[in-house]
């Protein structure tokens, strides 16, 4: 039988109130959450973990901008403070929409409304092997991990006293041409070729190669093409080379692309990282096997206009993992984004609590703020509801619109301050080679490392996948030396 609880000294008041549960801490499920203080409902928000991830920054720990600590903040932080809300840390893999209850951790939880936002995740689209060679960004460890293998190429780079071997040392594949890959290949390529010129002795700055694979004939693409452009052009003009095309395979240290014209290129590259799939959580293919509701290509879960799921009204779908088409998105589905999220939750928390209240609720309006990226320091493009920016104006826009969603105080001035010695000192503050090669297969979880002197990682154990890289080169390079012969 499903057990029923929220606090161990609730007052008969209270234990009479409707139970929501939220499922999952982002911005979705946060403003959710809030849009529910106050209300005479109890709320349980859960999440397998116990912190809300500022997302759209996680290029910037990747590249060593900012610490983790700066993009993911305490939920107990956040919303802690709301007496009406218990938060559990514990991750959801079964509902019963029948008994109305979830299942985590070998509890069970009953529920009078749910609502589920647990986000996407990274896919390779059907070549889960790439995972180990190439890192998503979508989690903090995959950010610490990318960081970690750029930081270990250069090291590597400063050892070996082969010029060619330093270049393929200094080569940085990134796939995905959106918003995150444009971020993160403009920042990689600000960090080798500018933060770190003065911090080795070896590795050449100009040596540096960041090559952005774009896949439908364009970076950017949810931008208007003048601003495509001017991405373009500003990404060029960092160095970054941008290469039309799809992976079609990829082994350690080599990428190949079937580039735009059929042409197939091998790239000879230390690191490959990618941003180009993304597939809604595992718990929406789980609500479609129990409730019958719809998935489109995504794996998203197609929803009403009151974020429901047809035949059970008390279950919502918010953030990242709803499929919600919308006019004001001309009729797509509204994307993925935090502002889009943001809002989602903001109205079901609202359209929950006028439900218990016994009140009419104004139906869902999706306001586009438009989108953005940035490219690089103090340049960005953004479309704000028409208005287009490029350069400097881009970038300020972009700053103040992430410091308006960054949910705390104290992150938000430590964000700035941050940006601002960025900027007038070109060094990055957050360069620590931390943590061991994230060695995950496809279906698997963490495997264990190896451990090195008193219980410590060794120097082999950091370089990891890195060393596998170079021996595979170097095969390459004495199988071509001898083909040559």
């Amino acid at each position: 039988m499903a057990e029923r609880f929220f606090l161990e000294l609730e007052s008969p008041e209270t234990a009479t109130w409707p139970h929501v549960v939220v499922v999952g801490g982002g911005f979705a499920g946060l403003r959710v959450c809030r849009a529910l203080k106050g209300a005479k409902v109890r709320v349980t928000l859960i999440d397998k973990r116990n912190f809300n991830l500022f997302a759209p920054l996680l290029y910037q720990v990747a590249t060593g901008l900012v610490s983790r600590g700066d993009v993911a903040i305490p939920l107990r932080m956040l919303v802690g403070d709301q007496t009406n809300l218990q938060i559990l840390l514990g991750e959801v893999r079964e509902l019963d929409p029948i008994e109305r209850s979830v299942s985590f951790n070998g509890t069970h939880l009953r529920y009078d409304h749910l609502v589920l936002a647990t986000g996407s995740g990274s896919t390779y689209l059907g070549h889960e092997e790439w995972r180990a060679l190439a890192p998503p960004m979508k989690i903090l460890e995959h950010a610490e991990e990318i960081r970690r293998r750029l930081l270990m190429a250069l090291e590597e780079a400063e050892r070996t006293v082969d010029a060619k071997q330093r270049q393929f040392l200094q080569t940085v594949v990134v796939v995905g041409s959106g918003p995150s890959g444009c971020e993160l290949a403009g920042s990689v390529a600000e960090l080798m070729r500018r933060a770190l010129a003065k911090d080795f002795r070896r590795v050449d700055p100009e040596q540096t190669r960041v090559v952005l694979v774009v896949s439908g004939g364009r970076v950017l693409k949810e931008l208007p093409e003048l601003l495509s452009e001017a991405a373009a052009a500003d990404l060029r003009a960092k160095g970054i080379e941008l290469l039309p095309g799809r992976v079609i395979a990829m082994q350690p240290g080599e990428v190949v692309i079937r580039c735009a014209d059929g042409e197939e290129r091998a790239l000879q590259a230390a690191n490959v990282f990618w941003t180009a799939g993304v597939r809604a959580s595992k718990l929406g293919q789980r609500l479609a096997e129990t409730t019958g509701c719809r998935l489109d290509r995504g794996g998203r879960v197609i929803v009403e206009p009151d974020f429901s799921i047809p035949g059970h009204p008390n279950i919502r779908v918010v953030g990242d993992l709803c499929h919600y088409a919308h006019a004001a998105a001309g009729g797509k589905p509204i994307p993925g984004m935090a502002g889009p999220a943001t809002q989602m939750g903001q109205w079901v928390g609202r359209d929950i609590r006028a439900q218990v209240d016994g009140r009419s609720h104004a139906r869902f309006r999706y306001l586009d703020f438009g989108s953005m990226a940035v490219l690089g320091r103090l340049s960005a493009v953004a479309n704000l509801r028409g208005i287009k920016l490029a350069g400097f104006p881009g970038w300020v826009l972009w700053a103040l619109a992430h410091l308006a969603f960054m949910p705390d105080d104290e992150n938000r001035i430590t964000l700035l301050v941050k940006w601002l010695w960025a900027i007038l000192s070109e060094q990055r503050s957050s360069l620590l080679i931390t943590g061991l090669p994230n060695d995950v297969q496809p279906g698997q979880g963490n495997a264990p490392f190896p451990m090195g002197w008193e219980n410590e990682p060794s120097f082999a154990d950091l370089l990891g996948p890195m060393a596998e890289a170079v021996e595979q080169y170097q095969q390459r390079e004495q199988q071509k030396a001898l083909s040559e012969c």
